[in-house]
């Protein structure tokens, strides 16, 4: 795997980009330039910290709705290793 530099992570490596185009308030457009912000390292970032946030809440929502039973099963697994 290649080094990662500080505008790529793990999520952007070996995967096809797509291009997008978004709207952006323009005095926070001017602020971004006037700081040297990467508006599209920033937007990717965003994007993929929004994507993993809807993720863990899809993840926890699906535990709700069928939670994990216990199982008698690992139970007796357990006593197996015990002597």
């Amino acid at each position: 795997m290649p080094a990662l530099s500080t505008t790529m992570s793990r999520e952007h490596v070996g995967m096809t980009s797509v291009r997008t185009t978004f709207t952006l308030d323009g005095e926070l457009a001017a602020r971004a330039r006037r700081l040297d912000v990467n508006i599209s390292a920033a937007a990717r970032d965003g994007v993929a910290a929004a994507v993993r946030a809807a993720l863990a809440r899809a993840d926890r929502a699906a535990y709700l709705a069928k939670p994990e039973q216990p199982d008698p099963f690992w139970e007796r697994a357990e006593a197996w290793g015990e002597t």
